[in-house]
């Protein structure tokens, strides 16, 4: 318990650094932030009919997010809050193509 007790106490500290309010109001922040949309979208959808995806999109939505999280890597200081929402917004895309995938191969054999 005395090292959890120090691990807070360490964050505490560095919450209330001017370096810690400089990266709150930094694009390295708030862009992954405003990103997150997309992927919480993408679950939003599940509950939805597969019908109403498009898979073209969805597609287009996986190469998008795996692109930026080579980005997100890549950049110096890496801007591991943007490779997070993008690696989640691949999951949620990809669940969703599968979704898609599936549908129509079970069109296909009732027709």
């Amino acid at each position: 318990m005395a090292g959890l007790g120090g691990l807070m106490r360490k964050a505490h500290e560095y919450l209330k650094t001017k370096e810690f309010r400089d990266y709150l109001m930094s694009t390295h922040f708030w862009g992954p932030v405003a990103n997150w949309g997309l992927p919480l979208a993408a679950f939003k959808d599940m509950k939805a009919p597969p019908d109403i995806s498009s898979s073209r999109m969805t597609t287009a939505l996986i190469f998008y997010s795996m692109a930026f999280m080579r980005f997100a890597y890549r950049v110096q200081p890496r801007n591991y809050l943007l490779l997070a929402c993008h690696l989640t917004n691949v999951v949620a895309q990809t669940i969703q193509a599968c979704r898609c995938v599936n549908r129509t191969f079970f069109l296909q054999m009732l027709n």
